[in-house]
């Protein structure tokens, strides 16, 4: 996480984490022209991110990048794109996040021969009345996880896409709301190729992060082996849950963090920078990248900074909050070269180059 900042309140958390309940109240209201929050305001935020980091601990262990971004993205109103290899507890997580929300929770496990209507739903023929009858799929749920995307035909994935895009799904010509708030996470195993399908571009562009886990530290390793042994998984979880109201609040207030128009001037000179633009051009870029971010990336980078600085305590934007989670935001919308595939050239050492070449407001 960044450096706390000096001016932040006093007992907040010190890194992004999860969130639990608050009763009902009004939307955060902005306390200055630069509707930035007040006091209260924060003060609730930094309460409900406690508790929900506590939820979420009782079932994780470690894995504290995949608790930023998954966080991160449930409050700023996006999905997630995870890759890792099995057993690094996606699906565990993808669970605690749910029930830290109070949120109803799917999971997709996804195969070549699964179609779009067993994800939306379909109508059914009611024998008895000759009417027909419509079964929604298990993407209406708060929290779905769509287990090997890339196992899916290209169709299921669009259809699948094209929900997460649109918030809603049509069956037999009605339209259906996704709850709210929804959010996918979606992961892929980067060491089976057979039997596969690759996301387009295009479409990888619509999830707001993609985060790449790696394996537990011994010492994590070794407290989930503990726990394990000692029954801690089975246990019900002792923290009180935070309510979809809740998160619905949070979302509101991550809406309500100030922006400078500096630091918007500073995402926007980045993204260009990416496309071989930009006021600090990186020289040579355009052998390495085919395709810059696009302005969804410069959206996804704004609304990423703001769910960070309302977890850090704060209702303003400073730039490291837009730095800190630059690698899960533009590492799948670069579509590198065949030379830079060739080379082996991470998309993560570009974004480090883009981000020393621009300047810091």
């Amino acid at each position: 996480m960044t450096t706390p900042d000096p001016r932040r309140r006093a007992g907040s958390h010190a890194a992004p984490s999860f969130p639990p309940a608050a009763a009902t109240s009004p939307a955060p209201t902005p306390s200055s022209s630069h509707s930035t929050l007040s006091a209260s305001d924060l003060d609730r935020a930094d309460d409900l991110l406690s508790k929900v980091a506590s939820v979420y601990s009782e079932r994780v262990v470690g894995q504290q990048r995949l608790r930023v971004a998954l966080l991160s993205s449930l409050i700023a109103g996006g999905h997630v794109l995870l890759e890792s290899v099995p057993g690094l507890a996606k699906t565990t997580a993808a669970q605690a996040l749910a029930a830290a929300v109070s949120g109803s929770f799917r999971r997709i496990q996804c195969t070549p021969d699964l179609m779009p209507n067993d994800i939306i739903g379909t109508q059914v023929l009611n024998v008895s009345t000759g009417e027909m009858s419509t079964q929604l799929g298990p993407v209406h749920a708060n929290i779905v996880l769509l287990d090997e995307i890339n196992r899916s035909s290209a169709k299921t994935q669009s259809a699948m896409l094209e929900a997460m895009q649109e918030r809603q799904t049509s069956i037999g010509g009605v339209v259906y709301p996704l709850p709210t708030p929804f959010m996918v996470l979606a992961t892929q195993n980067p060491i089976e190729e057979e039997g596969t399908y690759v996301l387009p571009e295009a479409q990888m562009d619509r999830f707001l992060m993609k985060e790449v886990l790696t394996y537990p530290s011994p010492a994590d390793e070794a407290d989930i082996l503990e726990r394990v042994a000692s029954g801690a998984f089975e246990r019900r979880i002792t923290h009180p849950p935070i309510s979809i109201r809740d998160v619905m609040w949070l979302q509101e207030a991550v809406n309500a963090v100030y922006v400078a128009p500096v630091i918007r001037q500073y995402i926007v000179a980045l993204v260009g920078t990416t496309r071989g633009s930009g006021p600090r051009p990186v020289a040579g870029i355009e052998r390495h990248v085919r395709v810059g971010a696009s302005p969804r990336g410069a959206i996804a980078l704004m609304k990423v900074a703001q769910s960070i600085a309302l977890q850090d305590g704060r209702g303003y934007v400073t730039p490291d909050d837009v730095r800190l989670l630059r690698h899960p935001v533009l590492r799948h919308r670069l579509v590198l070269t065949y030379d830079a595939l060739a080379d082996d050239v991470a998309p993560e050492s570009i974004i480090d180059a883009v981000f020393q070449a621009v300047p810091t407001p």
